[in-house]
Order: C-alpha cells, then sequence, then structure tokens
C-alpha cells in the first residue's frame, strides 16, 4: 500500500470518530452547564440548548473541510473558532438566548480544550506508534 493510499484511508477511518468525539464534546458541553444551572434535564433542553452549537459544529466542518484532515490540531483549532463564533451569534440572533462575557469564555475555554485537546492527544500517539524503538 502506498503511502497516499495509506493517508487516505488513515482519513476516512477517522473522520466518522472524530464527528462523533467533536459532537460529544459540545452534548458534554451542554449538559454540564445545564446541570450546572439546575435547568430541565429532558432531552428537549438539551436540544435546544445545544442547537446553535451544533449547528455552529456542522457549519465549521463544512468551512474548514474537516474531513481532509479530521484529526490535525489545525483542523480543531478551526473548528473550536468556528463553533463557538457561530454558536454564540445563533444563540444570540436566531434563539434569543443571553452570551454573557463570563459564558463566552466559559464556552470557548471549554470546547478549545476539548475540541482541539483530543486531536493533539491523537497527534502523539501517533507520533510515538511512528518511533522506531
Amino acid at each position: 500500500m502506498s503511502t497516499l493510499e495509506h493517508e487516505t484511508r488513515v482519513r476516512r477511518d477517522r473522520t466518522p470518530l472524530a464527528a462523533g468525539l467533536d459532537t460529544a464534546v459540545v452534548i458534554l458541553f451542554v449538559s454540564i452547564g445545564r446541570r450546572t444551572h439546575d435547568q430541565d434535564p429532558g432531552i428537549g433542553g438539551l436540544v435546544e440548548t445545544a442547537a446553535p452549537f451544533m449547528i455552529g459544529l456542522a457549519a465549521s466542518w463544512l468551512l474548514v473541510r474537516a474531513w481532509r484532515h479530521p484529526a490535525a490540531p489545525q483542523t480543531g483549532v478551526q473548528i473550536w473558532l468556528g463553533t463557538t463564533a457561530i454558536g454564540m451569534a445563533l444563540r444570540r440572533l436566531v434563539f434569543d438566548d443571553g452570551i454573557a462575557l463570563s459564558f463566552v469564555i466559559v464556552a470557548a475555554a471549554f470546547l478549545g480544550l476539548f475540541l482541539v485537546g483530543w486531536r493533539l492527544v491523537v497527534l502523539v500517539v501517533d507520533r510515538r506508534n511512528a518511533t522506531p524503538i
């Protein structure tokens, strides 16, 4: 198998996992926030609160074509910035919810840590596995 074929296979294999991890990060962020603020634990409230960020995540994936390098830290940074910015804009302008500065800071920190963080872990593991013993 050529290097190009191997890289294509790895990307294809990682894309669903990357999308799933990114989705889990957003859902975790929303779930923790709703629990911290004693909001209705039902699925309807979770979906309503998550919607602007999930739309932001999907839009970011499309804008940066994340499927080309789904596990790259640079992709994670772009997805983090897009998800946060688009999610906040939608939350305020479309969903008519608040975006207090403290909320923006917490959201940006959490999403940045986890959307970029899991990709950094993958990078370290890949490099460790590629290093001959």
